[in-house]
């Protein structure tokens, strides 16, 4: 496999790209202690803005690192064809109050699918769900070209 060309993807790109996809692996880090999930998220393309519900115990892992006000790096992918594309957005996550949502914010998480990855031993009731934004600092994309024949 040979690296055929390697560009920037323009913003536009980058939004119909993020678009169209629901799933990535968002990254938590507090001093030198990661933490990487996959998880689902809806996008609004004219805010450039991320929205994801995320599920977790009071006890869990995941729910320390969110409590913590982490650094967060969400990552989008997907490989077609012979074209490779990358997405990495990063900034800090804000929790939102459900009471506190706006009607816009509302249809946004409709569009961020309930988690697809999360499989829990314990009964819903025990689950703590909340909503998360993640408006990033940086929103980079790059497509690879990649040519298979050698």
């Amino acid at each position: 496999m040979v690296i055929d060309q390697e560009t920037e993807m323009t913003e536009a790109e980058i939004d119909g790209f993020l678009g169209h996809h629901e799933t990535g692996v968002l990254s938590l880090a507090r001093t030198d202690d990661p933490y990487a999930i996959p998880i689902s998220y809806g996008y609004d393309d004219e805010e450039r803005v991320f929205y994801m519900r995320l599920v977790s115990t009071p006890e869990s892992e995941k729910r320390a690192f969110l409590e913590s006000s982490p650094s967060a790096r969400l990552v989008v992918y997907a490989e077609r064809d012979s074209t490779y594309r990358s997405i990495i957005a990063t900034g800090a996550l804000e929790s939102i109050p459900p009471s506190e949502l706006s009607p816009e914010q509302i249809a946004q998480y409709g569009d961020a699918k309930r988690p697809l990855f999360e499989i829990w031993a314990q009964g819903k009731q025990d689950l703590d769900i909340d909503l998360y934004r993640l408006e990033p600092e940086s929103l980079n994309g790059r497509q690879t070209e990649i040519d298979r024949a050698e």
